[in-house]
């Protein structure tokens, strides 16, 4: 695409979600350039319409089409634009594969992602989910987030402080109708130690025979972990873990603990609440492995919901409020999901 936009009018957006379901986008506009953002939105169909910003499609389930414009984000720059004895400033494009985004940053020795491989989507995705995996989240690594105002038509950068990141949430998630973000500005390090805490990690590593690991090494594990717990979208169609870990009082922790002895629980922020692990509760209602039609919920992992083939996003919805209704009515905790959802209502 030479051209700094492109616009296609009633566009499948099947290819372009990792469920694989089937949407049309009665308008897409592919965008390489972010500097003609203020230009696009001047235009009346951007600036009162609807407008979808689409990434990898790998945190998203299309429940009906989208109204609107889908906006998908083309720029893949990838640039160191500070460099230190200690570690780097580097700037990745919204457009960006993040796992390859990964694989760069420790290609030139820097470290603080590596625990972060292999997650699917893009670098603009990333900063709106605060995505994380294995005791690390991105909002960790971000030095400030490049964003396009709609109402305003401006550019910004935006603090990390000023993220608002919390547990798989960030403004950008909270406000989805006011950013667009464009570019992402990460501070890693050449030196820090990397995060072996997270459960099956260390044993991970050590099953490679690797007592000290490098980053990259780090990374190879987490791989490692990912492929044998998480089904490839690219064989069956998955957006990962579908369900948050629901938080909640401490006081209801304890309780639920008391009567479950295996339910596993996990410290955060506030004293007085606990994390619940999400899968569990869904394993223990016995949803692990059981088919609804195409819609299922993977074998490998009671968190992730998959389509074996023809299920739509509406079949996959529903088994998903299925599942969270029988966690509600067995351990009164409510389940929320992770992906956003396209077309419907949670």
């Amino acid at each position: 695409m030479s051209e700094p936009w492109r616009l296609v009018e009633r566009a499948p957006l099947r290819a372009r979600n990792t469920f694989g379901v089937p949407a049309t986008a009665d308008l897409l506009l592919e965008v390489r350039d972010a500097a003609a953002l203020p230009e696009l939105f001047g235009n009346a169909m951007l600036r009162d319409g609807p407008v979808l910003v689409l990434g990898g499609g790998s945190n998203l389930l299309f429940a009906g089409d989208p109204p609107g414009v889908v906006l998908a984000l083309g720029g893949q720059g990838i640039a160191i634009v500070e460099d230190h004895v200690d570690g780097a400033l580097v700037r990745a494009e919204a457009g960006v594969d993040w796992h390859a985004l990964v694989l760069w940053t420790l290609g030139h020795g820097l470290s603080g992602l590596e625990n972060l491989a292999l997650i699917p989507g893009t670098v603009g995705a990333a900063p709106i989910q605060n995505i994380g995996a294995y005791g690390v989240e991105v909002g960790e690594c971000i030095d400030a987030v490049e964003a396009f105002e709609r109402g305003t038509r401006e550019r910004r950068l935006i603090a990390r402080d000023a993220c608002g990141f919390g547990y798989r949430d960030s403004r950008f998630k909270r406000e989805p109708e006011r950013y667009v973000v464009t570019a992402v500005r990460f501070r890693l390090q050449r030196a820090a130690a990397s995060r072996l805490g997270y459960a099956g990690l260390a044993e991970e590593l050590a099953a490679m025979g690797i007592d000290d690991p490098r980053p990259s090494q780090v990374a190879e594990a987490v791989c490692r972990l990912r492929r044998r717990k998480l089904p490839d979208p690219a064989l069956t169609g998955n957006a990962g873990s579908f369900f948050k870990n629901p938080v909640v009082a401490e006081a209801t922790a304890r309780e639920l603990h008391a009567a479950h002895p295996g339910l596993p629980v996990f410290p955060v922020p506030a004293e007085d609440e606990r994390k619940l692990s999400a899968a569990w509760l869904i394993d223990a209602c016995g949803w692990k492995g059981r088919r609804e039609g195409d819609a299922g919920v993977s074998e490998r992992h009671a968190l992730v919901l998959v389509n074996h083939g023809a299920a739509s996003g509406a079949d996959l919805l529903a088994l998903a409020r299925r599942v969270a209704a029988s966690v509600q009515e067995r351990f009164g905790v409510a389940l929320e999901p992770e992906p956003r959802i396209v077309g419907a209502t949670w």
